[in-house]
């Protein structure tokens, strides 16, 4: 049976498709985390002790017996890191590609037809993974704490940050920036499976993509805002 010998510019082609592909899917893997993400900030209308028990939850009993006690966290945080990697990796050699491609004496460009969005996804994930290492540092690691004593329990922590307007202020302006990022992101995700078939479909995505958006900036906001104001404490 002949092989058949692949180009270098054919296994440049398969391997731009490839990153693209494992762009979109880790994408749609933090998507999904911050949709469950946004259900368990929510917990916080139930009082502390419905949410401290989901927070203790997250850490102790998912997966058991099937895995050992406290073993679920570490799985999807490594799950997580993957995703998170590959996907900034993807990017990265992505935008290094485009550049490259370019030439150095004409270069047209289509920035006046694109969207604020996708201009700005590149800097947007940087200023994401930014914000994501200190939240971690704020509510996982009590590295840097905004209100708070090291070791109080998770609604204790929350109520503390949040009756600050700063953190609120800084949380909004995260949160307005991951929707951005989520509403470009998911259109193109689905796009770049196969999903874009025809008008209606490209109009469905479109709409998909803000709702999912809206969803989660009103979703992620209405908690911080709830507890500024004292509806929450």
């Amino acid at each position: 049976m002949a092989t058949t010998t692949l180009t270098p510019h054919q296994r440049a082609v398969r391997s731009t498709v490839t990153l693209k592909v494992l762009m979109a899917l880790t994408g749609l893997v933090m998507v999904g985390f911050l949709l469950m993400h946004m259900y368990g900030n929510l917990k916080m209308f139930l009082g502390a002790e419905a949410f401290d028990h989901y927070a203790h939850w997250l850490k102790g009993d998912i997966l058991y017996p099937l895995v050992p006690q406290g073993w679920f966290i570490w799985i999807f945080r490594a799950v997580m890191a993957f995703a998170i990697v590959a996907h900034m990796y993807a990017a990265w050699t992505l935008t290094q590609r485009a550049h490259a491609a370019r030439s150095t004496k004409y270069v047209t460009t289509k920035r006046h037809q694109q969207t604020y969005a996708a201009r700005t996804m590149r800097w947007g994930g940087v200023l994401l993974a930014g914000f994501l290492v200190f939240h971690l540092l704020q509510f996982t690691a009590q590295l840097v704490t905004t209100g708070f004593q090291a070791g109080a329990s998770p609604y204790a922590m929350v109520i503390a940050s949040f009756e600050q307007w700063w953190v609120v202020l800084a949380y909004a302006l995260w949160v307005f920036v991951v929707c951005l990022h989520v509403r470009h992101g998911v259109w193109s995700a689905l796009a770049t499976l196969g999903a874009n078939t025809s008008p209606a479909a490209r109009a469905f995505l479109n709409g998909l993509a803000w709702v999912i958006a809206v969803l989660l900036f009103v979703g992620f906001m209405i908690m911080p805002l709830a507890v500024l104001v004292g509806w929450v404490n």
